[in-house]
């Protein structure tokens, strides 16, 4: 990334603690299945669900970070699912944009209740229950020390949440994608540490490497976006407690792809 595009970046705002963080703005990238429960059929689980917000909330009050959320719906229906039973596509992830929203107002509840004030964005028209996604809107919000809940994805089936959310990270000028992962992988590794027990994980890799070593972070399509726009992407763990925090501080959390 070029000093005149850092520029243009989101630079923060001032936050309590006097501390500096990496980023001034970012997208955090959230899985649906974060929200739910390990240890129920709870397809939101109130306390992950309130765990993650407070985290976010500390990060906007306390680090004067400028956060926006993309939530993805596969706790409540994954496009594929429907697709692979014989559902047309489109239909099947029409139906998962509309869990995202689920997942949305479930978050905008927790960070509001923690009282910091939320709003959610939609790509796909509800005005009864959220907004409608609009760009400047959305950099506004954020500039007034808002958290910015994405949901719908792109508002068009065929694509994950990945996509939209690096798309958005560009729309917004973020500094960084921040994807979030809920299965116990850390970071990325040169291969699924959950089969291979040698795989090593990355402090820092090139999104050439990701993409010339087909390492399944994200979707390719996301990757190849990020890389074509000098948008950097951290994946880490955000299921360990303290990682949001201590990522934006700069503390070698998961791996950082540029």
């Amino acid at each position: 990334m070029t000093e005149a595009s850092q520029a243009t970046r989101g630079s923060g705002r001032p936050g309590t603690t006097g501390v500096t963080p990496r980023w001034g703005r970012v997208v955090l990238k959230l899985s649906g299945e974060a929200f739910a429960s390990d240890s129920s059929d709870d397809t939101i689980d109130a306390h992950t669900v309130e765990r993650i917000a407070r985290e976010i909330a500390e990060a906007s009050s306390e680090l004067g970070v400028e956060v926006s959320v993309m939530i993805g719906g596969g706790n409540i229906w994954r496009g594929q699912t429907g697709a692979g039973v014989g559902m047309d596509r489109a239909t099947s992830d029409t139906m998962g944009m509309l869990g995202t929203v689920i997942n949305a107002l479930a978050l905008q509840d927790a960070l509001e209740r923690l009282g910091q004030p939320t709003r959610v964005m939609s790509a796909i028209a509800m005005s009864e229950v959220c907004e409608p996604y609009i760009r400047r809107r959305a950099v506004r919000h954020l500039e007034k020390g808002r958290v910015v809940v994405f949901a719908s994805g792109m508002g068009r089936p065929f694509f994950t949440t990945d996509t939209p959310a690096a798309l958005r990270a560009a729309e917004i000028e973020a500094e960084v994608v921040m994807k979030g992962t809920h299965s116990g992988v850390d970071g990325v590794y040169s291969a699924d540490p959950r089969l291979d027990a040698m795989a090593t994980r990355y402090d820092e890799i090139s999104f050439m490497e990701v993409i010339s070593g087909d390492l399944r972070v994200m979707d390719l399509t996301a990757i190849t976006f990020c890389k074509d726009n000098n948008l950097p992407i951290l994946v880490f763990d955000v299921m360990t407690t303290g990682n949001i925090r201590d990522a934006l501080l700069g503390e070698q959390i998961g791996t950082l792809i540029r």
